[in-house]
């Protein structure tokens, strides 16, 4: 198993997304640690693991509150014995469908304030205990992309950017301390809209797979596969980069 007697830390680990990441971690021998607001939705997640063979813990943590985000970090480290990859999946309160000519100020900042505060302080705690062991894997999702002519992002990709940045001056100060910070860069998942009317997510369904050159968006299971193998040491020479998980709907420039 690629990531066995690992700790994962995820934020926002009973969301669509960070389920499916810790499902993924724990079946290749992770313990993963569920950090959210809502316990109920956490101990959801953790049960199915836990009935599938895994093992999993959970808190309630807010990852935009600096003493609990330290404090959580802190009793895993100490309880498990090691925090091994950290991934912070929360959402980030971004409004999108409205143009930023008509849009509210507080909308805009909104999802670039809390995505460079929870990505900060995330990795900071995670970096503390991961330079004293010499090892450690920071995960991102998002990146950054070109933004689309039909849909309005309002503050999203802004703040995507910025959390690029902070990636990169993370990787340059934490890998002389064997830490690798990596993105995985997202084109759109469809499939984790599970509170969308039938309606919305077939549209955005069809208009993600018409921005890819495979002619399919990504899947939560994609995510998933994607961010174990970020996580292992497989990915040992990877840091400082994005794992483009986009289908091509995003094409490196040369």
């Amino acid at each position: 198993m690629l990531l066995e007697n690992r700790n994962a830390v995820i934020y926002g680990g009973g969301g669509t997304i960070g389920s499916a990441v810790a499902r993924a971690f724990a079946r290749e021998g992770a313990t993963v640690h569920l950090a959210g607001r809502t316990a109920s939705t956490l101990d959801a997640v953790a049960d199915e693991i836990r009935a599938a063979g895994g093992s999993a813990e959970t808190a309630v943590v807010d990852a935009l509150d600096e003493a609990a985000v330290d404090a959580h970090a802190d009793a895993v480290s100490a309880d498990a014995g090691s925090l091994d990859v950290s991934f912070n999946l929360i959402t980030h309160g971004d409004v999108q469908g409205t143009p930023l000519a008509e849009m509210a100020l507080a909308d805009f900042e909104a999802p670039v304030h809390n995505a460079v505060r929870t990505m900060f302080l995330t990795a900071r705690a995670a970096a503390r205990h991961m330079t004293r062991q010499g090892s450690g894997v920071i995960l991102v999702f998002g990146g950054y992309g070109d933004p689309p002519r039909e849909h309005s992002l309002g503050g999203l990709q802004v703040a995507f950017q910025a959390q690029e940045a902070l990636k990169r001056n993370l990787a340059a100060e934490l890998g002389p301390h064997g830490i690798r910070v990596v993105t995985l860069q997202t084109g759109g998942i469809p499939e984790s809209m599970t509170g969308a009317p039938a309606e919305l997510r077939e549209q955005v369904r069809t208009a993600t797979e018409a921005r890819t050159l495979t002619g399919r968006a990504a899947t939560l299971a994609d995510v998933g596969n994607a961010a174990v193998f970020a996580a292992s040491d497989w990915a040992a020479p990877f840091t400082g980069t994005k794992l483009n998980i986009t289908a091509g709907a995003y094409v490196d420039p040369a």
